[in-house]
């Protein structure tokens, strides 16, 4: 599929709708529940706290992503990871979405971040696991040895970040995008691109989706590309769906 057939309802597809407020009311995470119902959105994205509360209101067609082990900065002891994982897999998350929090050194990533990885990859058992690169952080080697690494150790998405420290650019979604591609080259493993941070209108969206397409990632599957925003089903809406 190229950008320019891609229609709303498409985007909407590959939306993980997200309300990541630790403080949010029971009724606005049942808002969030009915309107990717509604819509067909690919997950609902929720903190590890609110996974039971929405899980036990949705079918099994929507999957739950749950952000766990710290937001926006990761946490870094590879055993509180694991065990918040393991507790939002049994409370019934499909997907996690987890932080590995950058540095500004030389040998970033080394050890301590494999570490982490494997602990993440562990703990999330068979769900999906998305690593969350905090790219605006990062110059662009540390970009691309983080996507790597993550990869290598069996992360299934690489993210571009949490959108509270930076937002998503268009290069950051070119660069996951060639780094995904190059492991399944490389590996013979097909990866999903992760993009989130900012993206909040219809336009933005198609012009990183289009970008995703030219270095070989499908953004007609759920299975290898992702959208995460709050505001974008607004816009997508509004742009030619209507409202319910």
């Amino acid at each position: 599929m190229v950008s320019g057939s891609m229609e709303n309802e498409d985007i909407i597809r590959i939306l993980d709708l997200t309300l990541l407020d630790r403080d949010a009311s029971e009724e606005e995470l049942i808002g969030l529940c009915e309107r990717a119902v509604a819509h067909g959105t690919a997950a609902v994205c929720v903190f590890s706290e609110h996974v039971g509360f929405v899980r036990s209101r949705l079918s099994r067609e929507v999957r739950v992503a749950s952000v766990v082990g710290g937001f926006p900065e990761g946490w870094k002891d590879p055993s509180e990871v694991s065990r918040a994982i393991s507790q939002s897999v049994d409370e019934g998350a499909d997907e996690i979405d987890c932080v590995l929090e950058p540095k500004q050194q030389d040998g970033f990533p080394g050890e301590s971040e494999l570490a982490l990885l494997l602990a993440m990859r562990e703990a999330s058992r068979d769900k999906t696991l998305k690593v969350i690169i905090e790219t605006p952080l990062l110059d662009e080697h540390s970009i691309r040895a983080t996507c790597r690494l993550a990869m290598a150790s069996g992360a299934d998405f690489v993210k571009t970040c949490t959108g509270k420290r930076g937002d998503c650019t268009d290069e950051d979604a070119r660069i996951l995008s060639m780094e995904a591609n190059r492991h399944l080259v490389t590996m013979g493993e097909r990866k999903g691109v992760k993009i989130s941070g900012g993206i909040r209108k219809t336009e933005d969206a198609r012009r990183m989706l289009s970008i995703m397409q030219k270095e070989g990632i499908s953004t007609s599957s759920p299975n290898e590309s992702r959208i995460g925003a709050s505001s974008l089903l607004d816009d997508l809406i509004d742009g030619g769906l209507g409202r319910n």
